[in-house]
């Protein structure tokens, strides 16, 4: 009696259903809507198809015909021919083979276009769907393991269009087809005899193909995982560098490369075991219906050309069934490679757009916060009910301890989540019902930890604004206050700023990412923590900047350190998610309360660091 209950036996049914649905879903990529052309490929393929094969099947009677008239031999109970050789039948021979491969090769060729079209856009539909999910789902992935999932899905979508219409089905319906000649022409238990080796073979190849999944499965875990410490120990190098962990990170690299390997092993193992099987039921087979096709000979009631044919049916019939199971292994094992990236496929965004929902309409740039309330996990309240409002084209500064809530209002502000409660306005919209990307394209971000793409400067600064030209570039640049920085460099605005921008230092950065701000031109401006990763002189020097571009735009300033937002028309302190005070940075100083408090303390603390640094010169 089985051990295995039903809550477990399910997954297993559900996973069956998935596969076809996967199947299912791709039929809409090779019978592309709107394209014409492509669907004609398609028939004009299907047609050479169906050639391919036909003229495949008649190429072993012209060899038996051929064969009958060298021996000499017709049917039984005819008088022997004399010898003749059968020019037009191995001419015939010749051409049949040679048009069953034509059609072959043009099936292939015709149908390159219809393949590639669908892969090109199912990889283009998964990259939008993943820049359209929400932050929560990059915050907790890893790129070292969702590129594998991605990569090794792509490649079995390939696998399936490719083979899917041009192997499985024809090969099925050469078996049907040669099986029905078998019956016809030889009789009842030649077809017999053939159809149960066909069936045994079938049946003891997907029995074992499915035994084996679970190695692939285990291969293309382990694969992930050393894949992605791989990529995540790159991506840290300075970090490894600095604790000189270069042989605890090839450990960790190691022991997942093991894992792949021990995996490999069993999955070839089992994949030995499966082939041999494969082999001893077609040699079975062939053996048992020669023999009895020989016996026939003997006996008087087939020719020397019928035995020949028996052969050449059984061996055209056992090549592509044996490439039939190798196509089926594959075709399971791109399955278990496409199951995760269609799970990311199927993962929705938590943040989603309303239906026909309006473009925001930006005049002046107000934004308020109507009793917003905000939570990532239900018993853990990050905002409270925050009511505030910053008029347009003013400065407001929202300042407070670590774990206060400040970065998550910009969060929420730009929409990468939405509120559990209250509303925000921008110009009396709430932002909640418009569309995500008419909010971004009013809002400019100049965060804290600034991540450049592996390009040129010009590119990075342009990417605020892709159809910038040169000049407008350059400009932007200029009101950074880095243009002159740029063209020392002997690449100029062509110098590559290296993965993440590391070739950069921290001030540098943020100058790029200023510049790319103006270019992007925003009404809103919202600056989240952009200088308290920088030092004293850089800092001054990049605020210098942040006020210049803030004139005239509604800006919002995330800060700790307070010296950056004494010029703000408007202080919020945030505690706990609540704002304990508001006002100029004059009136909370006056009010000698929590602000006042921070102030003294970071003043104290700027006047140990100065102390410091003379001594250090001294």
């Amino acid at each position: 009696m089985s051990d295995q209950n039903p809550a477990q036996a399910a997954p297993k049914d559900e996973k069956t259903e998935s596969h076809w649905q996967t199947v299912k879903s791709l039929a809409p990529y090779l019978w592309a809507k709107g394209r014409t052309d492509l669907k004609v490929r398609v028939i004009a393929a299907m047609v050479c198809l169906v050639l391919a094969k036909l003229i495949g099947i008649y190429v072993p009677f012209l060899f038996k015909d051929a064969v009958d008239a060298l021996t000499g031999e017709t049917k039984p109970g005819v008088e022997t021919l004399a010898l003749v050789l059968p020019v037009g039948l191995i001419l015939g021979y010749g051409t049949a083979r040679v048009l069953s491969q034509v059609f072959g090769e043009l099936r292939d060729a015709v149908f390159v276009k219809v393949g590639q079209h669908a892969l090109r856009q199912i990889a283009l539909n998964t990259f939008r769907h993943l820049h359209g999910l929400s932050l929560k789902f990059h915050l907790e992935r890893r790129t070292g393991g969702l590129s594998r999932v991605i990569e090794r899905g792509t490649r079995g979508i390939d696998f399936l269009l490719r083979f899917m219409l041009f192997n499985i089905l024809p090969t099925l319906l050469e078996i049907v087809l040669i099986s029905s000649i078998f019956w016809t022409k030889f009789g009842f238990l030649y077809a017999a005899i053939t159809f149960v080796c066909l069936f045994s073979y079938i049946f003891f190849t997907i029995t074992v193909t499915d035994w084996r999944l679970k190695f692939r499965r285990e291969m293309n875990e382990q694969d992930t995982k050393a894949n992605t410490k791989a990529i995540d120990s790159l991506l840290n190098f300075e970090t490894v560098k600095y604790f000189t962990n270069e042989e605890h990170e090839a450990r960790r690299y190691d022991t997942a490369l093991a894992g792949f390997e021990r995996a490999s092993v069993k999955s070839q193992v089992s994949l030995t075991l499966l082939n041999v099987g494969q082999g001893l039921i077609i040699t079975l087979g062939l053996v048992a219906v020669l023999w009895m096709a020989g016996q026939g000979v003997v006996d008087g009631r087939f020719t020397i050309g019928d035995f020949v044919l028996v052969n050449s049916l059984l061996i055209q019939i056992y090549m592509p069934l044996n490439f039939l199971g190798f196509v089926y292994r594959e075709i399971k094992q791109s399955l278990v490679d496409m199951e995760k990236m269609f799970v990311i496929i199927g993962t929705h965004s938590e943040v989603k757009d309303e239906t026909s929902a309006p473009v925001l309409k930006v005049a002046g740039g107000r934004v308020q916060f109507e009793n917003v309330h905000f939570h990532y996990a239900a018993n853990r309240p990050i905002l409270k009910g925050l009511n505030f409002e910053v008029p347009a084209g003013t400065t407001t500064a929202i300042v407070g301890a670590s774990g206060a809530g400040k970065s998550t209002i910009s969060r929420i502000l730009f929409r990468f989540y939405d509120v559990t409660g209250g509303r925000i306005l921008v110009d009396g919209q709430d932002i909640g019902t418009v569309t995500q990307k008419s909010l971004r394209e009013h809002i400019g971000v100049v965060p804290q930890d600034t991540v450049l793409f592996n390009d040129t400067i010009r590119y990075n600064i342009r990417y605020g604004r892709p159809d910038a030209t040169d000049a407008e570039v350059e400009e932007a640049a200029r009101l950074a206050h880095i243009h002159d920085f740029i063209t020392a460099l002997p690449e100029g605005y062509e110098a590559e700023v290296g993965e993440r921008g590391l070739k950069l230092s921290g001030g540098e950065k943020q100058r790029v990412a200023i510049a790319r701000t103006i270019l992007k031109n925003p009404p809103i401006l919202l600056l989240d923590e952009a200088t308290s990763a920088l030092d004293s002189h850089t800092e001054r020097e990049i605020q210098a900047s942040l006020e210049q571009i803030a004139e005239g735009r509604t800006t919002i300033v995330i800060a700790h350190r307070l010296s950056t937002v004494v010029n703000a028309e408007q202080i919020l302190v945030l505690d706990a998610g609540e704002i304990i005070e508001r006002g100029t940075h004059d009136q909370l100083l006056a009010a000698r309360g929590a602000y006042s408090r921070m102030w003294q303390k970071q003043q104290e603390a700027s006047k140990a660091e100065e102390k410091l640094a003379v001594l250090a010169g001294a």
